[in-house]
């Protein structure tokens, strides 16, 4: 696997999520012969372990120029005011990263945000059950019961959670943000447990398909049917950090 170049050091911004685990889990239509999309289950229905939601990134698709993922990212969730704090303290929910092979010295351009591990070493080590994973596979992080120790922050090996330090002002009613918090990408858990009877979308993966190149693919891991699955069982995938195990969630491809 490649490693992340020198520039890509620990930008301690910010994410985070009140944990708005009640529904939404993925059931896809099935077409023999075809790859279909998953679609959220109505709002009645609870999140259940039957479905995975995962991320797949062709990083062969990834202009290093291009920031559509993280540009959607901050307008989305509100973390992208450059008027607050120091510049070392900006909310950053997701960056991009460039992964050099140590063998040949070629750069690759690819995002990086949580993993949305199965094995969530930030869940492990959380005191108050602040961080955690739901059925559905997506790690949250509840602002009203983080007590912001930040070891959450220490156990996560992909430097995606960081901690809000200044109060903040002019929130956005999906994605409140706490002073005192830590926060991490929550795979926009909101928006696919509001698309009821619609294939869900993180803001990241449909910026990508929209204004940038299409490297981000979003669904059902658990589906063999969604396209997410049939491009993993297609072409061979890494995880980031695979020797630690914990069977992360986002995938990438061409690496």
């Amino acid at each position: 696997m490649s490693k992340p170049t020198s520039n890509d050091a620990p930008d301690f911004a910010r994410r985070a999520f009140v944990a708005k685990a009640t529904t939404a889990a993925g059931a896809a239509v099935v077409a023999p012969g075809l790859v279909v999309t998953a679609f959220a289950k109505p709002a009645d229905q609870p999140v259940s372990a039957k479905t995975r939601w995962g991320m797949l990134i062709d990083a062969a698709k990834c202009a290093a120029d291009c920031t559509a993922c993280v540009d959607s990212c901050g307008d989305q969730h509100g973390w992208r005011d450059e008027s607050v704090g120091r510049p070392e303290q900006h909310a950053q929910w997701i960056r991009k990263v460039g992964l050099r092979d140590t063998a040949t010295g070629h750069v690759t351009s690819v995002p990086v945000m949580c993993q949305h591990c199965e094995t969530a070493p930030c869940a492990d080590v959380c005191p108050t059950g602040a961080s955690y994973r739901r059925p559905d596979g997506i790690v949250l992080v509840n602002m009203h019961t983080c007590i912001g120790c930040r070891y959450c922050m220490m156990a996560c090996p992909y430097k995606a959670r960081s901690f809000v330090h200044q109060t903040l002002t002019d929130q956005l009613p999906d994605t409140p943000r706490g002073k005192g918090c830590v926060e991490s990408c929550n795979l926009c858990a909101t928006l696919i447990d509001e698309s009821s009877g619609t294939a869900p979308q993180t803001a990241c993966s449909a910026a990508c398909q929209k204004d940038g190149n299409g490297a981000i693919v979003f669904g059902d891991l658990n589906d063999p049917n969604s396209e997410i699955s049939q491009r993993l069982k297609k072409e061979p995938s890494e995880q980031l950090r695979a020797d630690l195990g914990l069977n992360t969630g986002v995938r990438y491809q061409h690496v």
